[in-house]
């Protein structure tokens, strides 16, 4: 299906020059030897835009996707070597078929209940059934805690304070689930109106929660990642210690509304 599909050379130039900008911010804004992962968040854009990235030069790897429907569709057109993050708001009903649907699924970074938990190693457990298990041994499905660190109502998250028992569980009850470490959506008006050489205190907060939950789990602070910062705000998540940045609108552009994605464009032969 990926060699039939055409990519127009135009608008795969337009999207290498936007990664290119987007990494070497990232590298910019870091203190350490390896920078932070870059999540290509390509919800509501087509598989041609995806494929551009994931061909060599750049060969990117990490995609992000919100919703199933869509991302089962992707992933099943798309090459196998591409490692999905799921990171939108997940439904307990959908947890099964999205860990067992998606083999590739290398992280799902919402989970803020046991329960989805829970639902996500079974789905697992039933791919391992389908594929054999010594094949997935080795990868387990990855999973962040997403912690509501701004107190908006409408954010999906644990507590703060409920953080480290959700890890626990877990680490504890879920064997085909790898703990990978803590995610969160920091407040946009924060980021905008923080003062100069201030961050985020959404940032701030779960570089904290992280380290009381190490504590308390006995493990070392560098064994649960922080996946903090967008598009607007992803500079400043880094300079707050992120692991992961997930970066959307500035490397593929604004998004259609929903009703008028596409999961994929045609392409006519010797258009630019």
């Amino acid at each position: 299906m990926t060699e039939e599909m055409r990519i127009s050379p135009s608008r795969a130039s337009t999207l290498s020059q936007n990664l290119t900008s987007v990494l070497s911010r990232i590298s910019s804004a870091s203190t350490r030897c390896t920078p932070s992962r870059l999540v290509a968040v390509s919800k509501l854009k087509p598989i041609n835009d995806i494929l551009a990235l994931h061909q060599p030069p750049h060969s990117h790897l990490h995609f992000g996707e919100n919703y199933l429907q869509e991302l089962l569709q992707k992933a099943s057109l798309l090459p196998r070597e591409i490692r999905w993050h799921f990171i939108g708001a997940l439904q307990t009903n959908k947890c099964r078929p999205l860990a067992e649907q998606v083999g590739n699924l290398w992280c799902v970074e919402s989970v803020d209940t046991v329960k989805k938990a829970d639902e996500l190693d079974k789905g697992r457990r039933r791919l391992w059934e389908k594929e054999g298990e010594e094949r997935w041994n080795e990868e387990r499905l990855r999973v962040c805690v997403q912690v509501n660190t701004s107190g908006e109502e409408e954010k999906s998250g644990v507590e703060p304070g409920d953080a480290a028992s959700l890890c626990r569980h877990i680490m504890e009850h879920c064997p085909r689930l790898k703990l990978q470490g803590l995610m969160t959506i920091g407040a946009i008006a924060r980021s905008r109106g923080v003062a100069e050489g201030k961050e985020n205190e959404d940032f701030v907060r779960l570089m904290e929660v992280r380290d009381g939950v190490a504590k308390e789990l006995g493990m070392q602070e560098s064994e649960l990642e922080l996946s903090m910062g967008m598009s607007e705000d992803f500079e400043s998540a880094i300079r707050c210690g992120s692991d992961e940045v997930r970066v959307g609108s500035t490397i593929f552009g604004e998004r259609p509304a929903k009703q008028d994605a596409k999961i994929k464009n045609e392409v006519d032969e010797g258009k630019p």
